[in-house]
């Protein structure tokens, strides 16, 4: 029983919205299912969230080291693609133009609410730090939006309890 609350917990650090079917599927109790999909949500997304701003930091840090020890043969080819990439617009995947148009339309409500369904948690947490680390109730608004929607989901499959059977 311990190893599939673990493996509930560990789903739902990354794909939130897989985990509910997921944990019903493998035969744990509604409650328990329900406690392990927030654990694992909120423990994932602190995680994430702090990770990122660390990662972040340390990546900036080490950018120039990296630009410095890197051989000349490595240099010139980087030259030659950012020269190409100057010249060529940037051709943007369905998902870049997502997120880029959750953040401009909707600003952090958008990626509050779109985390835990349209997006994954260690995606959300990154946006969240990276464009919203200065305000204070992020992490609570995560926090919430991740107990709403685990519960939205868990009790939709306790109403409709045949959908997964």
């Amino acid at each position: 029983m311990a190893f599939k609350f673990l493996q509930v917990v560990l789903l739902a650090s990354f794909k939130y919205f897989l985990t509910v079917p997921y944990a019903l599927l493998i035969g744990l109790d509604y409650e328990l299912a329900l406690l392990a999909i927030l654990a694992g949500g909120i423990g994932g997304f602190l995680f994430f969230y702090y990770l990122s701003g660390y990662v972040t930091k340390g990546f900036r840090a080490f950018r120039p080291w990296l630009c410095r020890m890197a051989p000349p043969l490595v240099r010139v080819r980087w030259e030659a693609y950012r020269l190409r990439r100057a010249q060529h617009p940037r051709i943007h995947s369905r998902r870049n133009r997502l997120l880029v148009r959750l953040r401009r339309s909707y600003g952090l409500w958008g990626i509050v609410l779109a985390t835990p369904v349209l997006l994954t948690i260690p995606v959300g947490a990154f946006l969240a730090n990276r464009y919203y680390k200065g305000q204070k109730r992020v992490v609570i608004y995560m926090i919430l939006s991740i107990i709403g929607w685990g519960v939205a989901f868990s009790g939709i499959l306790q109403i409709l309890p045949g959908v997964i059977k």
